[in-house]
């Protein structure tokens, strides 16, 4: 591994991205307001990724993106495509074989696209490709990202030409910020950071951090999905109840185990019958989560999330350029350099480039207070590059 210096994500994405809201960051896209009711959607529906609503309003966003000339910019640069220029082939490049490969598929379906998607995850085994071959879709899964670098060959020797009727997809969380199996525990580890901070602030004295850290732990396990659905937000509403004693880590196991506790909806509900034995900023921060997630909100804890941004932006570019590598591998949120690099290239090759994140936007984006300090989007936020 080597470092690359220092750059952003917006340096080869520029603002073509839309994190979990579905809302670009290109103000010049429309919103999912605008697009929704164009692709079926429900009237405030935000899809999930793996969902082929997701995949429609993508395909809607890709069409009008490639119809706009002077798209990208990169340190102030801006170059020209040809503005009535269409879509015709989907180059994808993620992180999960079920989530991204499923996303994948879903919008080469929707858009009638021929594709190529890489899957990417470092692991210590030899170093191997896996070819996997449905209707006119391939998933190239390697256990390498500087793979990546034998992509441009294996797309040409298939006859799949990138260039301006290319769309390339960029999976921004755990691969071209925090690489999969090399560098995404950084992630990780923000996020958990922004737990235990925003649930220390609010239980204040009363904040066990031993205690917190166990009931996170234990509740953070895939037997607990069912319950949680693997929501950070939830995951974090839950440690904070249990910090305050209301609930002990004991009965929600023993509910989850006996099939009477199946759902975060129902154990919000549960505690909302119990709110006035919440001490009263608590319960007003409940009154907010319980309102927001009754509204079909998937990220109901904002401070949360708002913490979440600024841990992230906190583990990005923080140590000196001198560091060894294998401490920012350890202690950054780095930049993949083998994605910056092909992204680069294809670019130069008139590809359209778009990020994708499942991150929520109130933990990618800066609070207006933030943004008036300097504080700058995650995908604007410079740090190391480091890689093959």
């Amino acid at each position: 591994m080597k470092l690359f210096g220092k750059a952003t994500v917006s340096d080869f994405l520029d603002d073509c991205i839309v994190y979990r809201n579905l809302v670009p960051v290109d103000k010049r896209l429309p919103d999912l307001a605008t697009l929704g009711p164009q692709v079926g959607l429900a009237p405030g529906r935000v899809p999930r990724k793996s969902e082929p609503d997701y995949a429609r309003v993508i395909v809607a966003l890709l069409q009008q993106a490639s119809g706009i000339g002077d798209r990208c910019s990169v340190s102030g640069n801006r170059y020209s495509v040809n503005g009535n220029r269409s879509v015709k082939r989907l180059l994808f490049i993620g992180d999960t074989r079920l989530n991204d490969g499923t996303a994948f598929a879903n919008i080469c379906r929707a858009g009638g696209w021929p594709g190529i998607a890489f899957i990417g995850s470092e692991t210590a085994d030899p170093a191997h490709v896996e070819l996997v071959e449905e209707e006119n879709r391939l998933l190239y899964l390697s256990n390498r990202w500087s793979a990546l670098y034998e992509l441009d060959r294996f797309c040409a020797e298939r006859g799949f030409v990138v260039d301006e009727q290319t769309a390339v997809i960029v999976d921004l969380d755990k691969t071209a910020l925090g690489a999969r199996g090399r560098n995404a525990h950084t992630i990780d580890q923000a996020r958990v950071q922004a737990v235990q901070d925003t649930v220390a602030d609010l239980l204040g004295a009363d904040f066990d951090e031993s205690r917190f850290r166990t009931n996170y732990d234990q509740l953070n396990q895939v037997r607990y999905h069912p319950f949680t659905t693997d929501n950070q937000d939830y995951l974090a509403y839950i440690c904070l109840i249990l910090g305050t004693g209301l609930v002990e880590l004991g009965e929600v196991e023993t509910a989850v185990a006996q099939g009477n506790l199946t759902s975060f909806d129902q154990f919000i509900k549960q505690i909302n019958e119990r709110v006035a034995d919440l001490p009263p900023a608590l319960a007003t921060i409940h009154h907010d989560i319980y309102t927001n997630t009754q509204a079909g909100d998937p990220t109901p804890f904002k401070p949360f999330r708002r913490s979440e941004y600024r841990t992230t932006t906190a583990r990005m570019g923080f140590l000196p350029d001198d560091t060894p590598v294998e401490q920012l591998l350890a202690e950054e949120i780095l930049i993949t350099r083998e994605v910056l690099a092909v992204c680069l290239n294809w670019r130069k090759q008139g590809a359209l480039l778009f990020g994708l994140s499942d991150k929520p936007d109130e933990a990618s984006m800066p609070t207006a207070e933030l943004a008036a300090q300097g504080h700058v989007p995650i995908h604007r936020q410079p740090t190391h590059v480091v890689g093959t």
